[in-house]
C-alpha cells in the first residue's frame, strides 16, 4: 500500500454519534477522550436516533392492540418502520420485514422456518450467526474458508450441484466481521439462481458502511443488527421472501401471532405477524429505522471511511511485529474493519493496555467467528502467546478521527518497542 498519510480529509459527514469526545480514566489518573475503535461490535447512537426516540417517548403505548391515540401513533411508528426498512434494502414490496432481536435472532427464525430437510451451504469464515442455526432437520454443508472470490464461487456452485433434490439455501456474509472484506454478493446470487437455490445474506458488517439493494443484487432474505448500525437499541431484522416464513410454525408462541385461540389455535397467516409474538421492542424499532433514514449520504461517507483505513492499514504495515489478517490480500476491497496480531503479545493483554494507557477500545478475542480466525492465525504462532489463536481487531465509523487512528498506531508502536 502507498503511504497516503498526507492526504487531505474530506467533508466531514453531518451525522454525529453521542458520546463523541466522552472523557474515560487512562493510568496516571488522567482522563482523554476515549478513542473508539470498537465499532463492529457495537456502533454508538447517532444523535438522529436518540432524537427520534425522545419524540417517539412522549406516544410510547401498545402496539396493535389499542384504540387511544397513544397507541395509534405507536402502532403507525412501528408499521411505519417496515417500510423504512424495507426501501433501506430495496426489498421487494412483497417480501416480508420481520424485527427480531439482532442478526443472530434472525438468522435463526430463518433456519426455523427452512423446509425440512433443505440443503444449507454455508462457508465456515461466516459469523457463527450464520454459521450455526441451521442443523435443525436439515442437510448443512459447510465450505472452507476459499483462497480467492473465484475460489468461493466455485465452490458453492459444486456444493449446490451436488446437494440433493429437495429445497436449497446459499448462506453468505457480504462483509466479513473479521477482516472487513467485501464478499462478491451479486455473483453469489447468479450461483445460487443457477442451481435452483435461495440466498440469504448476513449484511451485518455491510449496512453500516455500504448501501445494500436486495433487488439489484437479487438476494432472496438480508438480515442485520440495529445495534451495529448506530441503533443500540435491541433490534434487528430479517427481510425477505415471504412464502417459507408464511409456511412455517411461528418462532414463538404467543399474543400476536394469533388469529384466534380456542380448543385450536388459528396463527396469523401475515408472516410479520406470525413471527413476531409478545409485544415487540417498539423503540428499538424505532430506533433501527431513525438509523436508516439517516444513512442516506453514501459518497461522503464512504469516502471519509476509506480515507480513514488506508491510513489505519498503512501504519500498521509499518510498525515492527504487527501482521493484519486477510483471506484475500492487500488489496481486496473491504469496509472499516482490520484485523491483527502483534508478535510476542497476547491479544488481550494488548487491549488492556490500549484501554487502560491509551483510552484506545478495540475488540480482542475470535470475534464470533472462531473457525475463521483460527484459519487466520493459527494456533498461536501468528502472535499470539496465550496460544489459542486469538487476534486484535480495530473498527471504524462516523465519529472515527485522523486523531484516534493516530493514537492507536502510536500506542502500537510503544507497546512493541
Amino acid at each position: 500500500m502507498s503511504a497516503v498519510l498526507d492526504l487531505p480529509p474530506v467533508t466531514r459527514p453531518a451525522l454525529r454519534v453521542v458520546g463523541e469526545g466522552v472523557p474515560v480514566p487512562v493510568a496516571g489518573g488522567r482522563t482523554v477522550p476515549y478513542a473508539n475503535l470498537d465499532y463492529a461490535a457495537s456502533a454508538p447512537c447517532l444523535e438522529a436516533v436518540r432524537d427520534a426516540l425522545d419524540a417517539a417517548l412522549p406516544y410510547y403505548s401498545s402496539v396493535h392492540r389499542g384504540a387511544g391515540y397513544a397507541s395509534q401513533v405507536t402502532t403507525d411508528r412501528y408499521e411505519r418502520a417496515r417500510e423504512v426498512v424495507r426501501e433501506f434494502v430495496g426489498a421487494w414490496r412483497r417480501d416480508a420485514v420481520v424485527f427480531t432481536r439482532n442478526t443472530t435472532d434472525a438468522m435463526n427464525l430463518l433456519a426455523h422456518a427452512l423446509p425440512r430437510g433443505t440443503t444449507v451451504v454455508v462457508f465456515e469464515s461466516e459469523h457463527h450467526a450464520s454459521l450455526l442455526p441451521w442443523a435443525r432437520g436439515n442437510h448443512v454443508v459447510r465450505l472452507a474458508a476459499p483462497e480467492s472470490p473465484e475460489a468461493a464461487l466455485a465452490a458453492a456452485g459444486e456444493a449446490l450441484a451436488a446437494a440433493p433434490a429437495g429445497p436449497r439455501l446459499l448462506v453468505v456474509t457480504a462483509a466479513s466481521n473479521v477482516t472487513g472484506e467485501l464478499w462478491p454478493v451479486a455473483e453469489f446470487a447468479a450461483v445460487a439462481r443457477a442451481h435452483g437455490a435461495r440466498i440469504a445474506v448476513d449484511a451485518a458488517q455491510l449496512v453500516p458502511h455500504r448501501p445494500f439493494d436486495m433487488g439489484a443484487l437479487d438476494v432472496d432474505y438480508v438480515a442485520f443488527s440495529g445495534h451495529k448500525l448506530y441503533a443500540p437499541f435491541g433490534a434487528g431484522c430479517l427481510v425477505g421472501r415471504a412464502d417459507w416464513l408464511r409456511a412455517a410454525e411461528p418462532y414463538l408462541l404467543g399474543g400476536g401471532a394469533t388469529a384466534s385461540v380456542g380448543e385450536h389455535v388459528t396463527w396469523s397467516a401475515d408472516p410479520q405477524q406470525r413471527h413476531e409474538a409478545g409485544t415487540p421492542n417498539v423503540l428499538g424499532v424505532v430506533a433501527l429505522a431513525a438509523a436508516c433514514e439517516a444513512l442516506t449520504d453514501w459518497e461522503t461517507l464512504v469516502a471519509e471511511e476509506e480515507r480513514l483505513l488506508r491510513r489505519l492499514r498503512t501504519g500498521l504495515a509499518a510498525i515492527p511485529g504487527v501482521r493484519e489478517l486477510s483471506l484475500w490480500g492487500d488489496r481486496h476491497p473491504r469496509v472499516g474493519i482490520v484485523s491483527f496480531v502483534v508478535e510476542g503479545r497476547g491479544s488481550r493483554a494488548v487491549a488492556t493496555a490500549l484501554s487502560d494507557r491509551y483510552g484506545i477500545g478495540v475488540r480482542d478475542g475470535k470475534f464470533c467467528a472462531h473457525p475463521f480466525v483460527r484459519r487466520l492465525v493459527g494456533d498461536g504462532s501468528g502472535g499470539c502467546d496465550d496460544g489459542d489463536g486469538t487476534a486484535l481487531r480495530a473498527s471504524l465509523g462516523i465519529g472515527t478521527t485522523d486523531e484516534h487512528i493516530d493514537r492507536l498506531l502510536t500506542a502500537l508502536r510503544r507497546l512493541t518497542t
